[in-house]
């Protein structure tokens, strides 16, 4: 699968494969005749990888050091447990943080509502005055 076809699945940019390679992220990438990046299944599993944990506020160096241990083998396997039950609680105090943030935008919404409707309700009073 060539860079450009990853992209579009990803939504991820071609920039963005590249760096992950450079750095480590991604082990190197197969190419065919012409030096065209040939991403294999293996490739595609690191990436959705990746992305999922990006998406979960995990920092690149987290990464690489989670891919680091894991080319090192299975005796790393507590160590990288590890790193995601700490990435995880992380995580989880976000989530809480941001529902924590949510509530309080929902009670902000919801005190203009009952402004807005006693003014209403004010205003439907001194029109019927006018009446």
């Amino acid at each position: 699968m060539t860079i450009s076809e990853v992209c579009k699945i990803y939504d991820l940019s071609a920039d963005t494969l590249r760096y992950y390679e450079k750095i480590g992220l991604l082990d190197y990438v197969q190419r065919n005749a012409s030096g065209i990046r040939n991403y294999q299944e293996s490739d595609l599993r690191r990436i959705e990888f990746i992305r999922h944990m990006r998406n979960a506020g995990l920092s690149i160096e987290v990464l690489i050091r989670y891919i680091d241990l894991f080319h090192q083998g299975n005796h790393t396997i507590p160590e990288r447990k590890q790193i995601l039950v700490e990435q995880r609680n992380l995580l989880k105090l976000k989530i809480k943080e941001m529902q924590e943030t949510l509530d309080r935008l929902d009670c902000k919404i919801e005190n203009y509502d009952t402004i807005l409707i006693k003014h209403e309700q004010e205003l439907q009073a001194i029109q019927d005055e006018a009446e």
